[in-house]
């Protein structure tokens, strides 16, 4: 398996593409993902401004929070970005893309908290994103500081993952499969929240999602939402941030979290799919799959709703015994 460098978009044609959107909207609305526009700011700032007339488009972009200084998040307000999708990484583990060094801990969440609310100073709406789950975590401490975090971030919107593994998008998904660690949820359950197809290294499972269904509803309970509905100023972003609260999303999505842990703690034989025991799919799944898809259910070939989880170890070469 090969693993690919890093490819830019070409900047010729991605001015030209925005120049042809302002032909045709009078205010477009533009999307940057993280391997795009994270890596080489500079490069792609300059291509806009050579080509948009400032703050003629409305962008929207991920980014890691090395890059989002003071000086960058002015210049993106300028050219008319107006939310930011930074990704969190774990407070233990040491931080490459937020620049924290070897800081870990509660120093870590002040650091992040501040640059945080200097973000939303300049714009509107931030969407804090972690992923739950990861080896570096263990224990209350990883959730009780997220909820740290939320505290002294009022007016950003905490976006929470499941730490999940997609087949060969990265290469340390092969070290998960050397240590068959991969649950073979359908992929009807990878968003990142229905399911987690990684055995977490540090957690049982009844524990961790005791710890999910706690941090969600620190987040979303109702005085953090009057809280968050305060700090945001802008009105679209403070009432999209009610809407996703109370949705699928915040409230939806705790109510789920709650249905799994029963399930956990009541039936053997959810437990041991988790458990990786067996790798017949519980009755709860298969039940969400079929009233998900109505009707087109019954158009699925046999078979269609399952994979092998450890199809990218096995595209590698049998090491030779000697």
């Amino acid at each position: 398996m090969q693993t690919l460098a890093y490819q830019p978009l070409d900047f010729e044609i991605m001015k030209e593409d925005l120049s042809f959107l302002l032909t045709k909207f009078k205010r477009p609305l533009v999307g940057w993902h993280d391997p795009n526009f994270g890596i080489r700011f500079n490069e792609y700032m300059d291509a806009i401004e050579e080509v948009i007339p400032e703050n003629s488009i409305d962008f929207i972009a991920e980014s890691s929070l090395s890059l989002l200084t003071e000086p960058h998040v002015k210049r993106l307000k300028r050219n008319g970005f107006g939310a930011m999708l930074p990704g969190i990484e774990s407070w233990f583990d040491l931080g490459n893309k937020s620049k924290t060094g070897e800081i870990t801990g509660m120093e870590k969440v002040i650091l992040i908290a501040d640059q945080v609310n200097m973000i939303l100073r300049y714009l509107p709406y931030v969407q804090t994103n972690f992923v739950l789950g990861l080896d570096s975590d263990a224990g209350d401490e990883p959730f009780e500081l997220t909820k740290k975090f939320v505290d002294m971030t009022p007016g950003a919107f905490p976006g929470y993952s499941l730490l999940t593994s997609f087949g060969q998008a990265a290469p340390v998904n092969l070290d998960y499969q050397q240590q068959n660690r991969i649950i073979p949820f359908p992929f009807h359950f990878l968003d990142n929240n229905h399911a987690m197809n990684l055995k977490p290294r540090n957690f049982i499972w009844p524990d961790f999602y005791s710890h999910i269904i706690s941090l969600g509803e620190h987040t979303f309970s109702w005085n953090a939402i009057f809280r968050r509905m305060i700090a945001t100023k802008a009105f679209i972003p403070r009432w999209m941030n009610v809407v996703r609260t109370v949705s699928e999303e915040g409230f939806g999505r705790i109510a789920y979290n709650k249905k799994i842990l029963k399930q956990l703690n009541s039936d053997a034989k959810f437990r041991a799919y988790f458990e990786q025991e067996t790798n017949e799919l519980p009755q709860f799944y298969m039940d969400m799959i079929k009233k998900d898809l109505g009707p087109l259910w019954h158009w699925l070939p046999e078979g269609a709703i399952f994979h092998d989880q450890n199809a990218y170890l096995k595209t590698l070469p049998k090491r030779i015994a000697v």
